[in-house]
């Protein structure tokens, strides 16, 4: 097998295998402490564990302040986020009618010590909880969520976009929802056509608002594409657009990150077979000065498929850092970061829209006792200082990197 590179602009400064735990899924979050501390959330892939708190006030030395369990086996709380002291967690089950199935809310005044104050129940007979949230103004929840009466024509299609009132975290209530017409069992509008190669479903997962369009939901639905919604009327949000580009392409639209000032899109996809089998899983760069037809103008330019495919794992697109609308979160409208599994955490400088350039990575090696037989980058975050925190899927932990570019 051929070498590849590994590194370019960016420098390992530690790695933490999390207590033995090191599965981390897809949510991460800084907090900047009242006693001072810099803390980073994360929340695990899977079973056993919950959370998990690191202070990272030196990147050098991470160490973990809290971690906690979950209810059982058979969920996970694969996302996360923060606003103020309200740290609030999303359970997912394996099965359609199990419990907990929701959102957590904490407050983590005290991040060694997390007190729940809330939560939204959103189990039912065909639901299984809350894959992902985003919560940014310490009042709305955006959540990508099945709830108890929402039954889909598919059961792939089980997860709707909600916007969830949270003012007061002990009572959340549900404000509004859209799904994509067509997916729910009773819609009047013909059920979508199933992709003909790699069915993953019509269903919601980033769901991202940002305080300088407050009236924009920008959401990845899977094999549904790349959805821009107006929620000026939280109660009833409509749609804008949706650019939809598979087939041909093998679907799985993960994350829809905006570059607001420069009426463009980064849109993700995730690649989710190991080996490149549902190559090609990519980051699209999409015009969107008109919101209402989102036009694709280039592709990142990761390493080909056949320099990764069999280094064990899964090799392509997932996770970027969204550029939270927070304290202790970096912003950039050039340049990108985000995760490619087995082919590590990649930064892409989109200056010329037309023509990015990647600029950056770092592909660690192969974690101990990691089933994949490589690393498995599956999340990233980086803080105002620039320091870059990614995550493995399966027992690499944390990896605190430096980015020179």
């Amino acid at each position: 097998m051929a070498a590849i590179d590994t590194s370019k602009n960016m420098r390992l400064l530690a790695q933490h295998e999390l207590n033995g735990f090191g599965n981390v899924g897809e949510g991460m979050v800084i907090q900047l402490a009242r006693d001072g501390r810099r803390v980073l959330w994360l929340a695990h892939e899977s079973a056993p564990k919950n959370l998990t708190a690191l202070d990272v006030g030196d990147p050098r030395k991470p160490s973990v302040i809290f971690q906690s369990d979950l209810a059982h086996g058979d969920m996970r709380s694969n996302s996360l986020d923060l606003a103020g002291d309200l740290l609030v967690v999303a359970y997912q089950t394996k099965a359609v009618g199990m419990q907990p199935a929701g959102v957590e809310i904490f407050d983590v005044a005290d991040p060694t010590r997390p007190k729940r104050v809330g939560f939204f129940d959103a189990s039912g007979a065909h639901s299984r909880g809350t894959h992902h949230l985003w919560f940014v103004d310490g009042t709305t929840l955006h959540i990508a969520s099945g709830a108890a009466d929402f039954k889909p024509r598919n059961p792939k299609d089980d997860q709707c976009y909600r916007i969830v009132d949270v003012r007061n975290p002990a009572r959340p209530v549900e404000v509004g929802r859209w799904w994509l017409p067509g997916t729910r069992d009773g819609d009047a509008e013909p059920a979508p056509v199933r992709h003909p190669t790699f069915d993953a479903g019509f269903r919601a997962h980033n769901t991202n608002v940002y305080p300088k369009r407050p009236d924009r939901a920008w959401v990845g639905y899977l094999d549904g594409g790349a959805v821009i919604l107006d929620i000026s009327d939280q109660t009833k949000p409509r749609l804008v657009s949706r650019w939809d580009y598979h087939p041909p392409f093998p679907g799985f639209t993960h994350t829809v990150l905006p570059l607001l000032e420069r009426g463009l899109m980064i849109v993700s996809d995730e690649a989710v077979q190991d080996g490149g089998r549902d190559w090609p899983k990519l980051v699209w760069i999409v015009d969107v000065r008109d919101e209402t037809n989102p036009v694709p103008i280039a592709t990142w330019p990761i390493p080909p498929v056949e320099d990764f495919k069999g280094r064990g794992g899964r090799y392509g697109a997932h996770n970027l850092h969204e550029n939270r609308p927070a304290p202790g979160a970096w912003h950039s409208e050039t340049i990108v970061v985000g995760t490619f599994f087995n082919g590590g955490v990649r930064a892409c400088d989109v200056s010329d829209p037309f023509k990015p350039r990647e600029v950056a990575y770092y592909v660690p090696e192969p974690p101990r006792g990691s089933k994949a037989g490589a690393v498995q980058i599956n999340d990233v975050f980086i803080d105002e200082r620039g320091i870059v925190y990614a995550v493995d899927r399966f027992t690499g932990g944390l990896y605190t990197l430096e980015m020179t570019v």
